[in-house]
């Protein structure tokens, strides 16, 4: 299930989230009559967010923890069936919210495996110690992870660049605790 930049919670999605906990998903709307919800999640692969058999969910300033009875793909999508929450307008009353985990609660990775929140907000350097920017997001293409970086006032320029994820290739070091990720790329690409 993991994988290197395992797409589990975003705090690019975070949105001001406080740093002990991501964002794992949202409750987009109800489905049906007996309480159940639809689920948006930005874990990959998205159903894995039913691994979590707790969530936090966050309406406003409001932080509260369910149970998750039961979860399944749903056409497209998923649904979920939350523990008390047993009718249309309990569901009504979380759509929109968000789902987050306690990041002390996420599975641990190994050594060379990041979560993109990890990886968000690292400085890019080229092997030639010239800075790119920061890590803003990440995507996914099918092929292979992609993260945007986005000059900043300490960049070579104010340029946005897609590099592809590619550890060994692209990615040549990834210093969490510095802050910092090393890249093998030519910076007018």
């Amino acid at each position: 299930m993991p994988y290197s930049t395992m797409n589990t919670p975003s705090p690019g999605a975070n949105r001001g989230e406080p740093e002990a906990h991501v964002v794992l998903g949202t409750l987009t709307s109800p489905h049906g009559i007996k309480g159940w919800l639809k689920v948006y999640a930005y874990t990959s692969p998205t159903d894995s967010i039913f691994d979590y058999p707790e969530w936090w969910v966050r309406q406003g300033e409001s932080l509260k923890r369910y149970r998750v009875i039961q979860g399944r793909r749903q056409g497209k999508g998923l649904v979920v069936e939350l523990e008390g929450v047993s009718d249309r307008n309990a569901a009504e009353a979380l759509s929109q919210a968000e789902i987050l985990m306690p990041k002390a609660e996420l599975p641990e990775l190994a050594d060379d495996e990041y979560y993109w929140y990890e990886l968000e907000g690292l400085a890019v350097f080229t092997q030639a110690g010239e800075r790119l920017g920061r890590v803003s997001s990440l995507f996914e293409t099918g092929a292979n992870d992609v993260m945007v970086v986005r000059g900043d006032r300490d960049a070579i320029d104010r340029r946005e660049r897609l590099l592809p994820y590619l550890p060994g290739d692209v990615i040549t070091e990834v210093d969490l605790e510095a802050g910092r990720m090393c890249v093998d790329w030519d910076p007018e690409f």
